[in-house]
């Protein structure tokens, strides 16, 4: 095993109707990053995921979009866990978050799945919650209407906004910034540094 190999897994649903909801950030992520480095992602039956590779500085970065649906990512996340048979904290999951604001980041090394059905299903398929996660913030549901759980669910499954778009793309370039500076001796010091970041619609 290769410690100073780095497995990123985004979530996100397949398929042409999500591929630009704000569900879909964790794909978006990973798109972007991968098209930096000219890297194009392959199908892998048996890791139930679309995966692609590259080397920056001293890290192998193994990325990873499960084909599973989003209320079953722990299944692609298992079977990579153990193809692989890695350390939990080599792994690093990058999903959206309704209860972060957009334009900020949040890195945690555990945690509950705060509701995130992505996050649950793979501390339910992992047994733990003791695995690296990156929150990307999608901001909450518009409170206009009766139904909180309708307006949460349209919100989550809606298509990013141009608005938003420049504002996440500015997130994606902190994310990867982020990764080409890590080193094996300051990495933790990186990761927390992403929770400071804020980029608000009106610096943009």
């Amino acid at each position: 095993m290769n410690e100073n190999e780095k497995y990123i897994i985004g979530l996100g649903n397949p398929g042409k109707e999500y591929a630009f909801s704000r569900h879909n950030i964790g794909f978006l992520f990973l798109e972007e990053f991968s098209k930096k480095y000219d890297s194009k992602f392959i199908l892998k039956n048996k890791l139930k995921s679309l995966y692609t590779e590259f080397k920056v500085n001293d890290f192998t970065y193994k990325l990873f979009k499960p084909n599973t649906f989003m209320n079953n990512s722990g299944e692609a996340v298992k079977a990579i866990y153990d193809w692989y048979k890695i350390n939990l904290d080599q792994l690093l999951v990058v999903v959206d978050d309704i209860d972060i604001p957009i334009g900020k980041i949040r890195f945690r090394k555990k945690g509950s799945s705060g509701g995130h059905n992505g996050l649950k299903n793979i501390i339910n398929q992992l047994q733990t919650e003791n695995f690296n996660r990156i929150r990307i913030g999608i901001g909450s549901a518009p409170t206009n209407g009766n139904n909180k759980n309708l307006n949460t669910v349209s919100h989550v499954l809606g298509k990013i906004s141009p608005n938003e778009n420049l504002i996440l793309e500015s997130v994606y370039t902190k994310l990867i910034e982020s990764f080409e500076q890590l080193n094996t001796s300051n990495e933790e010091l990186i990761m927390n540094e992403l929770n400071s970041f804020h980029l608000r619609k009106t610096d943009k």
